[in-house]
């Protein structure tokens, strides 16, 4: 998992309230055998026409905000189902924060796992922002991670923001939930292993 220290770059403005994972990642695109061309699915019939063709009015296909790393979403967004396919579609497509005023609880997990940050800010913050990057020549952002705090790049305002400290961490060091356990309890686990060894040859 890619760690997030502090990131720079675009941010997207998708307003809408309640998108859910069938928006963020439609299920023809869950076929796949492994996690491969997501990034073509984010969005999709938002994105693309009945053609296949980008939508030039669809805010991730406007100039000066193509390469979008940060989406400032509407409340309640990724409800629905459970997909962690929208996740996936979501980090390939360059995605590294999404900005908004809450995250369904298991997209949320989603993301922590996954290496997308989620802010969670009060809602006059969240419109305030959403205002400044709907202009291409103020839509820059850097987040530092382990500062706590977001920067307006066009104003050098700064927003700080609270996270779980594990969370926090684990997001700092690029550790999933696997691998965040290893390095915490890697010591007991191998005590472990080594006494059941000796408790239960047998098994071995």
């Amino acid at each position: 998992m890619q760690p997030f220290t502090r990131v720079t770059g675009p941010a997207a403005p998708l307003p809408q309230p309640n998108v859910d994972t069938d928006v963020i990642m439609p299920k023809q695109f869950l076929k796949g055998v492994d996690r491969k061309g997501l990034d073509r699915g984010v969005f999709y019939d938002l994105r693309f026409g009945a053609d296949g063709q980008p939508r030039p009015d669809f805010i991730l296909n406007r100039p000066g905000w193509q390469g979008a790393r940060f989406l400032v979403v509407g409340p309640n967004f990724g409800c629905g189902s459970s997909r962690e396919h929208a996740v996936w579609g979501l980090a390939q497509l360059g995605i590294r924060a999404l900005i908004g005023t809450s995250f369904a609880g298991i997209f949320n997990d989603n993301c922590q796992r996954n290496g997308i940050l989620t802010v969670t800010l009060p809602v006059d913050i969240v419109d305030d922002l959403m205002a400044r990057i709907s202009r291409p020549d103020a839509n820059g952002l850097t987040i530092d991670l382990p500062g706590q705090v977001i920067t307006v790049d066009a104003d050098g305002r700064t927003i700080p923001f609270a996270i779980d400290a594990l969370r926090r961490d684990a997001l700092v060091q690029g550790l999933d939930g696997v691998s965040a356990t290893l390095a915490r309890h890697a010591a007991a686990i191998r005590a472990f292993e080594v006494g059941h060894r000796q408790a239960s040859p047998w098994f071995y």
